[in-house]
């Protein structure tokens, strides 16, 4: 997991990676160094220390200095090497990167094709003890570890390649590991460079870090739920007590509640955070360490404490029958699977109602227990040839749209607000009144959770506006994105607007609850950044972007990509960078892989196929892009994919990571240069992480993957789909459908300051004052809609940020959400993530 080091408290990296924050008492305090003869003072090692620091791309704040300067010099190494250590995993500097070519980027063959046929040839035709059947030469050939195909040392010179030039297995490094290129501290720095914090009061911190993912009001990323599992750890036994009086997230209760099975007092503690069946599924799945989103089954089942068993079965046996039936055959499956381990017929007597809901779920025969239990509801089981059954309610909405019987369909969905708006656009298209549609959503919406609105404002504009693309990322354990062009009737304008008018004014309304501020300084550069959705499935990065974001291109020539994998003891994985390239309508231009490794002369160059990564070296594979001979050859867009060759998913590695370096130096691996980097997890075997427009000089953060079935994964299988797709995914973010962080960050500043000032992006700042009679909607569309300005920009005393780098001065206190948090001190400022920014907007 990105941030987190082997032989270290993971807590650590949390902090680093979440806050920029440095716990020295949780690093090693003593380096095991070998002694010099010339002592290093303080101050030189402070000097050596910083250095490497900002080669890595972060810099030392003036009090974290200040206390590294007070340490004595054996302290002094040993925590300046292990904060070294992990700065190396979260920019993904602290593996060997040993690509197959040694010489990456020089030295690659011009003509794969003809290399590969001398592979080809020596594979087949090669003896042991004879001449080399390619150059003819004796004494030469000699067989190589592990895989034992013979090689020419005259045709393949082992010293540039790092793998057999056969097979591209890995060469045994014969317990001789090389040293990674040491870091070098030249050009500027990466945007996503950042200022480290010294932590002060760490149980604090760590207080404040659990109570706000707790409070969250939309489900935490993988990346995040594992923070937390380090933060619950810190907290360790005293949770109990600690724990707030409600978890909003069904799936973050789940987490918690899984780890307290074994606390007094369990029970009270499910009847309080579980109302659903669902709920305690989510609890179960947890237990058998499942996915609290029920995506994807337990690996394995284990057998259910005592203590955990009842207390589920009397929480269901205490549920509405008709509720407790509906849920049940909601995730029928997932039921039936972890039911085996509850024994529900064993607690007939005790949980009879639960005991019955199980027995209708399967259709059992019926007993006589069973025959008098169910007769109690007779609205809900029936008997049917001797067997249990359940009379579920319809699926009243889907019948009744379908069969134009709108008023019943909204009268059906009128006591489920997130339904409600979860269905607003098919209720419009299809229903005949209207007015009572609109004077529904407005009873309802105060009871919706900010996502559903958000959502559903982006579904309004999209059936209102002229008919585009629809992009679809549905929940599972890994995000697999399809298109379509969307064929649904649109809505009419005035009834499209007035829907959306319901929705605005309800988060402005929420929006204003919150603390005022005098001024709020917003960056109109996050116009280009969704609002966060799909969050569950995004990948943990070293730059928190939502999906389908746009960040202009790093001002350099060359970008390099690069991907590193170990593989799991026992099994060969063998992972595939690639590029594909497409001109401005997704026509095929070109690509850069395995099978081609140069592209136009140096347009784009592959640093060579490695085929296995056995631990401890693993494997790593880069591709060189040359952008201005990439638009000289027509090329628009250039779409980066991972493909497991032998079909292996990507969460069945033992390490699996790719990124972005800009204008890298000469060594493979520049930490420094390091613009992103995000884990490959999952279970998939193509990712698409991100898309290059050069057009447009902007880089699309997509984090998805696509289907793939069989072995033998590569672009000559992908070609097409994946030029659909570079162009479906570009058109329909760049459409600007969506809620961005800008509408978002507007409509928070539009209700709690009446002074807002805009960073634009050539750094011009424009200022917009609220009028003492204008209403807050009407100044929520002027700054929104970039209207004339009032006064020239200026943010002194400003209460609330929402910006791209986080480098505007701030009031002490303030509340600033950054992409790039920059010098953002979190003892000064309440640092916010995109996902607080939409949870802040929840009902009360």
């Amino acid at each position: 997991m990105l941030g987190t080091r082997q032989g270290t408290d993971p807590l650590a990296g949390v902090l680093l990676r979440r806050f920029g924050l440095l716990a020295p008492g949780l690093l090693p305090g003593v380096a095991k160094v070998k002694p010099k003869k010339q002592q290093v003072s303080v101050s030189d090692g402070l000097v050596a220390l910083e250095a490497d620091v900002l080669a890595r791309g972060f810099l030392l704040s003036a009090d974290l200095r200040t206390h590294l300067a007070s340490l004595p010099a054996d302290r002094l190494a040993g925590l300046g090497l292990a904060l070294l250590s992990e700065l190396d995993t979260i920019v993904g500097g602290h593996v060997p990167h040993v690509p197959l070519f040694r010489s990456f980027p020089k030295e690659i063959p011009e003509h794969t094709f003809g290399l590969y046929v001398d592979r080809v040839f020596a594979l087949l035709a090669q003896e042991p003890a004879q001449p080399c059947v390619l150059c003819g030469t004796t004494d030469v050939v000699s067989p190589v570890a592990p895989c034992a195909h013979l090689v020419c040392g005259r045709c393949f010179d082992l010293d540039v390649y790092a793998g057999c030039p056969i097979c591209h297995g890995r060469i045994d490094p014969c317990g001789v590991l090389p040293e990674p290129v040491g870091p070098r501290a030249v050009g500027p720095l990466p945007r996503r460079a950042r200022v480290l914090y010294r932590c002060e009061g760490l149980d604090r911190t760590v207080y404040q870090a659990v109570a706000t993912l707790l409070a969250r009001r939309t489900p935490l990323s993988g990346a995040e739920r594992a923070d937390l599992q380090v933060l619950l750890d810190r907290i360790g036994p005293g949770l109990t007590e600690w724990l707030p009086a409600s978890i909003p997230v069904r799936e973050t209760r789940a987490l918690v509640l899984a780890r307290l099975t074994a606390e007094p007092g369990f029970a009270e503690l499910v009847r309080r955070h579980t109302d659903t069946a669902t709920d305690l599924l989510r609890l179960l799945w947890v237990w058998h360490g499942g996915d609290p989103g029920l995506t994807t089954p337990p690996p394995r089942r284990r057998s259910v404490p005592r203590a955990l068993r009842r207390a589920v079965l009397a929480r269901l046996d205490a549920l509405p029958v008709s509720a407790l039936v509906e849920d049940l055959h909601r995730h029928r499956g997932g039921w039936l699977r972890i039911a085996e381990n509850l024994h529900p017929f064993e607690h007939l007597r005790r949980y009879p109602v639960a005991a019955v809901a199980f027995a209708a779920l399967r259709g059992s025969e019926v007993t006589p227990e069973l025959a008098a239990t169910a007769g109690r509801y007779p609205d809900t089981f029936q008997i049917t040839d001797g067997r249990l059954r359940t009379r579920r309610p319809a699926r009243l909405v889907e019948d009744a749209l379908r069969a134009g019987r709108s008023a019943e369909a909204l009268a059906a969905v009128r006591g489920r607000p997130g339904e409600l708006f979860r269905r607003l656009v098919a209720l419009a298209a299809r229903g005949d009144a209207p007015n009572d549609l609109v004077e529904a959503a407005i009873d309802t919406a105060p009871a919706v959770s900010p996502g559903v609105l958000v959502a559903a404002l982006g579904a309004l504009r999209a059936a209102t506006w002229p008919a585009g693309t629809r992009l679809y990322f549905p929940k599972g354990g890994t995000a697999r994105l399809w298109t379509e062009p969307d064929h649904r009737p649109r809505l009419p304008a005035d009834l499209g607007g007035d829907l959306e008018q319901v929705v605005v004014a309800e988060l402005l309304d929420r929006a204003a609850r919150l603390s005022r501020v005098p001024v709020a300084v917003l960056d109109a550069g996050l116009a280009d950044l969704p609002a966060p959705f799909a969050e569950r499935t995004a990948a943990a990065s070293l730059v928190a972007l939502p999906r389908g974001s746009s960040q202009p291109l790093p001002d350099a020539r060359t970008l390099r990509l690069f991907l590193h994998w170990t593989e799991p003891a026992g099994t060969r994985v063998d992972l595939d960078l690639s590029v594909a390239m497409y001109d401005a309508d997704g026509g095929f231009q070109g690509w850069c892989d395995y099978t081609r490794l140069r592209l136009g002369g140096r347009a784009a160059v592959h640093s060579g196929d490695l085929t296995s990564a056995p631990a401890p070296l693993g494997a790593s594979e880069f591709v060189d892009l040359d952008l201005p001979m990439l638009r000289k050859r027509g090329v628009r867009y250039v779409t980066m994919i991972v493909f497991s060759y032998n079909d292996v998913p990507f969460e069945a590695m033992t390490d699996a990571f790719a990124g972005l370096m800009a204008e890298p130096d000469s060594a493979t691996f520049d930490p420094r240069a390091v613009e992103h980097r995000f884990d490959l997890t999952g279970n998939a075997k193509v990712a698409t992480p991100l898309i290059l427009d050069l057009g447009a000089e902007t880089i699309r953060w997509v984090d998805a993957t696509l289907g793939a079935r069989g072995s033998g994964h590569s672009i000559a299988g992908y070609s097409r789909s994946l030029g659909l797709l570079t162009a479906a995914v570009d058109r329909y973010f760049a459409a600007g459908r969506r809620v961005s962080m800008w509408e978002l960050a507007c409509l928070h500043a539009a209700a709690r300051a009446d002074r807002i000032v805009v960073r634009h992006p050539d750094d011009r700042r424009t200022g917009y004052v609220r009028g003492a009679a204008e209403p807050v909607v009407v100044f929520l569309d002027r700054v929104r809609l970039l209207g004339p300005a009032d006064e020239p920009g200026d943010p002194a005393e400003a209460g609330f940020a929402a910006l791209v780098r986080g480098d505007v001065g701030l009031a002490a206190g303030a509340e600033c959400y950054a992409v790039y948090p920059g010098d953002l001190d979190p003892a000064r400022v309440t640092v916010l993530t995109g996902a607080d920014l939409l949870a802040a907007l929840a009902p009360q």
